[in-house]
C-alpha cells in the first residue's frame, strides 16, 4: 500500500483527464468538485481564464430547500441551478469535466441535473 491519500490519487487522475479536457469560450467546461458534506460546480473559460457560472449546495437557494447538501438530491438541484446562470450568461453546451471522481452518486445527478435545465454534453 502507498502512502498516497484519497485526494492525491484523484487528482492525479484529474490532471490525467485534464490534458485533454479544456474548456473553450464556444464551449466552456463543467468542473465538478465534491467534498463529503457538500457538492460545487463551475462552468469555466479555459482561454480567457474566466469563471463564466457557479453553483454550490452552500448557496443560500440551494441551502433554503435541500437540509443536507452531501446527498443526490443537493447534487441534482446544484446541476439544475449551474444549467440556469449559465444559460442567462450565454452558455449552452459544455464539456463535462468530472474532476477525477467517478462518473456515478452524487456526479452523475448532478450531470443529470444540469442536463435537464438545459445544457448540452
Amino acid at each position: 500500500m502507498s502512502n498516497r491519500t484519497k485526494e492525491q490519487i484523484r487528482a492525479k487522475r484529474h490532471a490525467r483527464v485534464r490534458k485533454n479536457l479544456f474548456g473553450t469560450p464556444e464551449r466552456p467546461r463543467l468542473c465538478v468538485y465534491r467534498s463529503n458534506k457538500n457538492i460545487s460546480c463551475q462552468v469555466i473559460d479555459d482561454v480567457n481564464g474566466v469563471t463564466l457560472a457557479s453553483a454550490s449546495s452552500l448557496d443560500s437557494d440551494i441551502k433554503a430547500d435541500v437540509a443536507y447538501g452531501g446527498n443526490k438530491d443537493a447534487a441534482k438541484k446544484v446541476g439544475e441551478l449551474v444549467a440556469k446562470r449559465a444559460i442567462e450568461k450565454g452558455v449552452s453546451e459544455v464539456a463535462f469535466d468530472r474532476g477525477g471522481y467517478i462518473y456515478h452518486g452524487r456526479v452523475k445527478e448532478l450531470a443529470e441535473g444540469a442536463r435537464e435545465g438545459g445544457l448540452k454534453f
